[in-house]
């Protein structure tokens, strides 16, 4: 694709995040090139859809609750930053910076909870944000490992962990994570019924 206001996006990055969230997007980008070159996906979009992706993580709650009323998403969104800032970065990726791709938009959108029937692009960046090499969590290593193995294996890992996470300290748990994990089950159970291997013809 061609887009010709990355620079105004790296200015955001730069002028607005902390260094630690900066060095966290910058991170996810490179993951995310690496994960769409062993996937076949479009290399620019991935990077592009990453540097998106928390660029209000850093809002005040305040700032972020305005946007949650503003854009009338649930009340479950409201001193929520964790679930807010990628629903608020989605609509602000399309309104001010006029991005019309609608898969790069879903993408940064679901990159926090997942959601049934992702796409490829969407898969690459969720697990781009779980798996950069800032991360550490019990269990990670092995899904690096797996990310680069089976993109629907490892989401499925992934969407689990946060599950196990959330429900252990009593947060509240967007029902698109449970949505994405029941889908990814199916679809790998399927697809294992059939003898078929998710991976073929997917490396460039």
């Amino acid at each position: 694709m061609q887009w010709t206001d990355k620079n105004r996006l790296i200015e955001y990055i730069e002028n607005q995040m902390t260094e630690k969230r900066r060095n966290h997007t910058y991170a996810v980008a490179e993951e995310a090139k690496k994960l769409a070159r062993r996937y076949g996906e479009d290399l620019e979009r991935a990077e592009l859809a990453a540097l998106f992706h928390d660029l209000f993580r850093g809002v005040t709650e305040k700032a972020l609750n305005g946007y949650v009323r503003q854009l009338g998403l649930p009340s479950s969104y409201l001193n929520n930053a964790n679930l807010a800032h990628s629903k608020i970065a989605a609509y602000l990726m399309e309104r001010d910076y006029k991005i019309e791709d609608r898969d790069m938009i879903n993408a940064v959108s679901f990159h926090t909870t997942g959601r049934a029937n992702m796409s490829r692009l969407e898969k690459i960046i969720y697990l781009a944000d779980a798996i950069e090499p800032g991360r550490a969590y019990p269990g990670i290593e092995e899904l690096r490992e797996l990310a680069y193995e089976d993109l629907d294996r490892a989401c499925l890992k992934s969407l689990e962990h946060s599950i196990d996470y959330v429900t252990c300290r009593g947060l509240y748990l967007d029902q698109d994570t449970v949505k994405a994990r029941d889908y990814l089950i199916d679809t790998i159970e399927r697809r294992e019924s059939a003898g078929q291997n998710v991976n073929e013809g997917e490396w460039e």
